[in-house]
């Protein structure tokens, strides 16, 4: 009889990646089988097919792992390799003990049964004890990332501090500069006028010394200003202060708003999947790249055979990937197009007729029309910059779909309480070639996250 592990983990290669994913969303949720809880979410995240292979083996023992390995091939409906495995293991009874020894008394049969409970309890510890450490593991990473970000806004409003004290400075030397300038053109007119006053007064000094003084007129004082009511008062700071401090609650409330938002969009880039397009649901007016990465609407329809998932009459394209469950996100970079679609839809949507995209029909989407016409369904969307790269988040159990411009992290749109109750695939139109107008590709990037 083929070894039980190797059996099962040529089992696991045989489903692909969509199913495996299934394969291990049954294996985290408790009572899976009678008697049987679930594994950690926290093992199985990137548990490759080996690895989960011995999670199950360590957390049920051989049968039990036959056991669950059978019931969640049969709820990803892959009952070829139910069939599969029944055939190798057909007595059961035989795998509990084909490593046993024939008992010899009751004494050894307990003693027997105590060690293999002694032997589950210490793997039910030790995988307790990675279950923790892998637990404080993310919890440093969190701990670390939000000393990364908390350094990073103190960094921002520190130099907002700087700035705003430097023009504050600034002008309240320009304030001084300006009295400082008003007080020496008055003290230079004082001076003019004592030097003119003292020119006048020496003058009649010599013609008091004169003969017949007397009969010489001393002629006019020179004229001066009457000072009695200027004054060089000094001038208020207080409104620059003030002004200064609006300014910058002001500017930290912006650059707040924009940490916030970044924040935000941070958390749901680390939910980035690899999406590439499915060549089988394109229209026949779209040409994708050879990598699934790019798409644009020619002008000439391609022959191409007319398949129950392909798009017969709008210029629409599904990613192969789909999702029932969890939390995904992609982006897309739709700079220099004048017309788009971007969102998801549930797998059973209509592809061979033109229908309304709205949630009613299974769209969750938003377009651009125009150029510069952003919408969702009817609904006009209100957009401050034209996005360049725009992200896609949705969040499966919270019914959550969210769009973000990926350079501002804006938050451009979000559908919230909806009801998925289907797979649902990343939805991409390019928009019409209208002459040449719009043949930039729609093009799926690679997203900027790290961990």
């Amino acid at each position: 009889m083929v070894k039980l592990k190797e059996q099962l983990w040529t089992t696991l290669l045989e489903l692909k990646d969509a199913e495996f994913k299934q394969f291990k969303w049954f294996l985290k949720h408790d009572d899976i089988l009678e008697d049987f809880s679930g594994i950690p979410e926290a093992f199985l995240e990137k548990a490759e097919r080996c690895y989960t292979v011995d999670l199950m083996v360590q957390k049920y023992q051989d049968p039990g792992a036959l056991k669950v390995t059978l019931k969640v091939l049969e709820k990803i409906y892959r009952n070829d390799l139910v069939q599969r495995l029944e055939k190798s293991f057909s007595r059961l009874q035989d795998l509990k003990n084909h490593d046993s020894v024939p008992l010899k008394s009751d004494h050894e049969r307990k003693k027997a049964e105590l060690g293999d409970k002694i032997k589950l309890m210490i793997q039910e510890r030790q995988m307790k004890i990675r279950e923790i450490k892998h637990s404080a593991e993310l919890s440093n990473k969190s701990a670390d990332k939000h000393v990364a970000d908390s350094e990073r806004v103190f960094a921002v409003l520190l130099q907002s501090v700087k700035r705003s004290l430097t023009y504050l400075i600034k002008a309240i030397n320009e304030k001084r500069k300006t009295a400082q300038k008003q007080a020496d053109d008055f003290i230079r007119e004082l001076e003019q006028e004592i030097s003119d006053l003292t020119k006048t007064s020496n003058k009649m000094e010599q013609l008091s010394r004169t003969e017949n003084h007397l009969n010489v007129p001393f002629g006019s004082l020179p004229l001066t200003k009457n000072w009695t009511e200027v004054s060089v008062p000094p001038p208020s700071y207080g409104g620059s202060v003030g002004t200064a401090v609006n300014q910058l609650q002001e500017e930290f409330s912006k650059e707040k708003e924009k940490l916030i938002a970044k924040a935000k969009l941070h958390r749901v880039q680390q939910f980035a999947k690899d999406v590439t397009l499915d060549p089988d649901t394109a229209n026949p007016n779209l040409i994708l790249s050879e990598d699934g990465k790019q798409v644009y609407c020619g002008d000439v329809k391609q022959n191409l055979p007319d398949n129950p998932e392909r798009f017969n009459c709008a210029a629409n394209v599904l990613g192969k990937q789909s999702f029932s469950s969890g939390r995904f996100y992609y982006e897309a970079q739709v700079e220099g197009k004048t017309s788009w679609d971007l969102g998801v839809v549930k797998e059973s949507i209509d592809r061979k007729l033109s229908v309304t995209a709205n949630p009613t029909n299974g769209y969750w989407t938003i377009c651009l029309r125009d150029a510069d016409k952003y919408r969702t369904a009817a609904v006009h969307l209100s957009v401050k910059y034209p996005p360049k790269k725009v992200g896609v988040f949705v969040d499966y159990e919270k019914g959550l779909v969210s769009f973000f411009d990926v350079d501002s992290a804006d938050l451009i749109h979000s559908f919230t309480d909806c009801s998925f109750t289907e797979k649902l695939y990343p939805f991409f139109s390019p928009g019409l070639h209208y002459e040449g107008k719009n043949s930039t590709p729609l093009i799926v990037s690679p997203v900027n996250y790290t961990d």
